[in-house]
């Protein structure tokens, strides 16, 4: 009898422009692999649509007029993001992660949906949820479950840079640890 492979959370952090996919743009995302920290990948896009909010842009710190000119098209990056994702079916089954997956996955979704036709997910664009996660870990209400509150509760001290590289690889060390306590 084999052994099915394992479940690999990828943790997911974006940085947009706007507050929707589609009249706003995505303009960086992150993956990490929790437990692996060795496993993460970071990309830059170019914006989709002229319109921003200045508030949201000013968020990530990231310029619009160098993405327009060095990023690459969302359809590259966002074939590039799969093909990573569907390596690391080799090791295990991809599970999307997020805090909160209500934002990053409906930009991931979206983006994955418009520019390849399919997620490397599921068609839904499922996944797990850090906040409801911590929330039926603790039976605490949703105001208790912030994630610098989870952090704090855990003994995590990192820095969220809104960088979505370095922000996935953070939120893949918490729900390592999250994981990890449930064991002790």
């Amino acid at each position: 009898m084999t052994s099915a492979l394992p479940e690999l959370y990828i943790a997911f952090d974006v940085e947009a422009d706007g507050p929707i996919p589609g009249p706003y743009s995505m303009l960086s995302f992150g993956m990490a692999v929790a437990g692996k920290p060795e496993l993460n990948f970071y990309t830059e896009l170019q914006p989709i649509s002229d319109d921003f909010d200045e508030k949201a842009l000013a968020v990530s710190g990231l310029s619009r007029e160098k993405l327009k000119a060095e990023a690459p098209s969302p359809e590259d990056a966002m074939r590039e993001a799969a093909k990573w994702i569907n390596e690391l079916r080799k090791i295990g089954r991809p599970v999307f992660l997020a805090a909160p997956a209500v934002w990053d996955g409906m930009f991931i979704h979206w983006y994955f949906m418009n520019f390849t036709g399919k997620s490397p997910f599921s068609p839904t664009g499922a996944g797990i949820d850090l906040r409801s996660y911590w929330m039926g870990y603790t039976d605490c209400e949703w105001k208790e479950s912030r994630k610098v509150q989870i952090m704090e509760t855990l003994e995590i001290d990192l820095p969220h840079t809104h960088h979505a590289g370095e922000d996935a690889r953070e939120l893949a060390t918490v729900f390592e640890k999250l994981l990890n306590s449930r064991k002790l």
